[in-house]
C-alpha cells in the first residue's frame, strides 16, 4: 500500500505542474496570441473550407464523405496529439489555447482537403489520389505552416508523414466504398 502512497503522489505530483503549465499557456495566449494575425488567420481556416465543401459538395454522397470525414478528424487529432506529447513537434498560435493540436488543421484542413479529394474524379485511380493527396500535405502544407511560425517540427520531418497520409487516405476512400451500410439507406440516398 505504501507503493501506491507514493505512486498517487507521484503522479498528483505531476498533474499539478501540468495544470500550471497550461494556466501560463492561456496566459501567453491571452496576451499575444488571440487576435493577432496569425490567430484570425486560424480561425478563418477552421470555418471557411467547411463552408466552401459545403456549398460545392456532391450532395448524394455527401452522408458517406462525412463519414470518411470524421473518420480523417478522429485519426488527425490522435496522431497529432501523440506527435506533441512525444516532442516531434508543436504548434504556436492556436486558435484554442488549452488543445495541443493545430484545430484548423486537424478539425478542417485535413478532413475537408480528403472529402475534396474523394469527391474529384472519384473513379481515378486510389492510390495516385492517395500519393498526390500525401505529397500536398507533407511538401507544400506542412512546410508553409513551418514558414509562417504556426507549425514547429522538432524531431520530425516532411518525408515521414508521407505514408501516414497515404494510408489516412486510403482508409477514408475505402469507408466511402464499404457495402455495409443499410440498403434501404443506400436506396434511398439512390446509391445503388
Amino acid at each position: 500500500m505504501a507503493d501506491q502512497k507514493k505512486i498517487k503522489k507521484l503522479i498528483d505530483g505531476n498533474i499539478e505542474q501540468i495544470h500550471t503549465l497550461i494556466k501560463v499557456k492561456v496566459d501567453i495566449w491571452k496576451e499575444y496570441v488571440v487576435f493577432s494575425e496569425l490567430w484570425w488567420f486560424g480561425l478563418g481556416l477552421s470555418i471557411i473550407p467547411w463552408i466552401i465543401w459545403y456549398i460545392f459538395r456532391k450532395k448524394n454522397s455527401a452522408d458517406l464523405i462525412l463519414y470518411a470525414g470524421f473518420f480523417v478528424v478522429i485519426i488527425a487529432l490522435a496522431l497529432d496529439i501523440l506527435g506533441d506529447q512525444f516532442g516531434l513537434w508543436h504548434y504556436r498560435f492556436n486558435v484554442i489555447p488549452i488543445v495541443p493540436t493545430y484545430f484548423p488543421w486537424d478539425i478542417t484542413l485535413m478532413p475537408v482537403s480528403v472529402m475534396i479529394f474523394l469527391q474529384i474524379k472519384p473513379n481515378a485511380n486510389v492510390w495516385v489520389k492517395a500519393i498526390l493527396f500525401a505529397l500536398f500535405s507533407a511538401y507544400l502544407a506542412e512546410p508553409f505552416f513551418h514558414w509562417i511560425g504556426v507549425y514547429a517540427p522538432t524531431k520530425w520531418k516532411y518525408t515521414y508523414s508521407i505514408p501516414i497520409q497515404m494510408l489516412i487516405y486510403l482508409i477514408a476512400h475505402y469507408l466511402t466504398r464499404r457495402a455495409k451500410f443499410s440498403p434501404f439507406y443506400l436506396k434511398k440516398k439512390h446509391l445503388i
